[in-house]
C-alpha cells in the first residue's frame, strides 16, 4: 500500500481500506437496511446506520477524549464497522492514531473530516465509535435510543455529572464503581467479583 493510500490521501482507483468495513462503499442496491443518517458539520462526510439501537452508549471522561474533543467528555455510541455505510466523503477523511501520533490508518485510531475536523468515529479493531451528535434523531424514540448508559474513566472528570447513571474508574466492567453511581449497582459487581473470587479459589483447591 502507498503512504497516500495508507494515510486516506488517495483518491484515484480503490484503495485498499475502502474494500473492507466500515469504509466498504454498499452499492445502491445492496441490502442495506437503512435507519439513520449522519454527516460532519460541511456535510462533505456522509454516512448511513442499519442498526436501531447502538451496542451500548458511553460517556467517557479520560484526558484522551477531553483533549481531542476540547471539552470536558466524549459521547460515544458502539456499533458493529458493518452496521454504517459512508455514501459520500472517502477522500475527505483523516486518521489519527493517539498512542503513536500517526496519521497513518493504524488500529485503533480516529477519524475526522479532513475538511471542516469535526470527529466522526473512534475506528478500534472490532467495532466503532460513532458520535451521536452527527446522527439525524428525528424522534424521541431515537434519541432515547442513544442515550447513554454510563460513564468511563470518570476518576478523570474535570467535572461532575450527578445524573444517576453508574460511573466507572475507569473502562465499564472491569474497573471501579465510583461516586453517585446507584448502589443497586455497585452491589451486583459487589456480588460478582466475590462469585468470580470463590470460583478462583475453587479451581485452585482442585489442582
Amino acid at each position: 500500500m502507498d503512504k497516500s493510500q495508507a494515510r486516506g490521501e488517495s483518491t484515484t482507483g480503490v484503495s485498499e481500506w475502502k474494500q473492507r468495513p466500515p469504509y466498504l462503499v454498499h452499492e445502491k442496491n445492496d441490502d442495506f437496511d437503512v435507519k439513520y443518517e449522519a454527516n460532519c458539520h460541511c456535510g462533505k462526510v456522509k454516512y448511513q446506520l442499519s442498526r436501531r439501537e447502538p451496542l451500548d452508549s458511553k460517556l467517557c471522561h479520560c484526558t484522551t477524549c477531553q483533549t481531542q474533543h476540547a471539552a470536558p467528555f466524549q459521547w460515544a455510541a458502539i456499533f458493529h464497522k458493518t452496521d454504517i455505510n459512508f455514501t459520500n466523503g472517502h477522500h475527505d477523511l483523516e486518521w489519527y492514531d493517539p498512542t503513536d501520533k500517526s496519521i497513518e490508518h493504524k488500529l485503533p485510531c480516529k477519524v475526522r473530516c479532513s475538511y471542516c475536523h469535526s470527529p466522526i468515529m473512534d475506528e478500534g479493531r472490532n467495532m466503532i465509535l460513532l458520535f451521536p451528535s452527527l446522527v439525524h434523531l428525528k424522534t424521541d424514540e431515537d434519541k432515547a435510543m442513544f442515550k447513554p448508559r454510563c460513564h468511563m474513566f470518570y476518576g478523570q472528570r474535570v467535572m461532575n455529572i450527578p445524573d444517576g447513571l453508574p460511573k466507572w474508574s475507569g473502562l465499564s466492567d472491569s474497573s471501579d464503581l465510583i461516586e453517585d453511581s446507584p448502589p443497586e449497582k455497585v452491589k451486583q459487581l459487589e456480588r460478582k467479583r466475590e462469585e468470580e473470587r470463590e470460583k478462583r479459589l475453587k479451581e485452585e483447591n482442585n489442582e
